[in-house]
């Protein structure tokens, strides 16, 4: 049976941003093995910033949304099928301004729904998502991993762990703006790292 691949990139860049790089590398991985991958863009496709009127569209019972409630549930329940079909999720994720894109945030914020992805009970939060994989590919300019500066890892751990998403590894590409040298290996440890992780899918 097939692994199936959620891959989610956000890079502004286009080609020319690391982290598609990243993502490039692990989708040609997956080539070679038993890997289905889906991937959904957040910049090709970007979601808005969430309002009242999309909340309150999710809040509505199914059978009694309007046209207007229907076509804004759409946008959070297609996301919502694709993270339920995968068995793993990929994060290819540059690091804006010490944070995540807020193209990223966005998805993110259609995907945490109470009731869909988490539920709550008297003892907390509880993720409805276990069993599931992460993998984040994080390309950075500067070198941040391990430092208080890096406030992306945790974040992007954090809302994975709300769903119940725990088992999650991480490959840092950093240093890519400080000198060719020091970015060609960057690059390549991570390239290598990438391959090892699809070998385990």
């Amino acid at each position: 049976m097939s692994t199936r691949a959620l891959l989610v990139t956000s890079s502004i860049l286009g080609e020319n941003g690391q982290s598609n790089a990243l993502a490039n590398h692990f989708e040609t991985k997956t080539e070679a093995h038993d890997v289905v991958v889906t991937h959904r863009d957040v910049v090709a496709n970007a979601l808005p910033h969430l309002a009242i009127e999309e909340l309150g569209a999710w809040q509505t019972p199914a059978n009694e949304r309007n046209a207007d409630q229907q076509a804004l549930a759409a946008h959070s329940d297609e996301l919502l099928a694709e993270l339920w079909a995968s068995d793993v999720l990929v994060l290819a994720v540059p690091l804006y301004n010490l944070g995540i894109p807020s193209q990223l945030k966005a998805w993110f914020d259609r995907v945490l729904r109470a009731g869909e992805t988490f539920r709550y009970t008297e003892n907390g939060p509880q993720g409805l998502l276990e069993g599931k994989r992460a993998i984040i590919l994080a390309a950075r300019g500067g070198q941040y991993a391990g430092t208080e500066l890096d406030s992306q890892t945790p974040h992007l751990k954090a809302m994975l762990g709300l769903m119940g998403i725990s088992d999650v590894d991480v490959v840092f590409a950093e240093g890519l703006n400080m000198g060719d040298a020091k970015r060609d290996a960057a690059l390549k440890e991570a390239f290598q790292a990438i391959d090892q992780l699809v070998e385990t899918l």
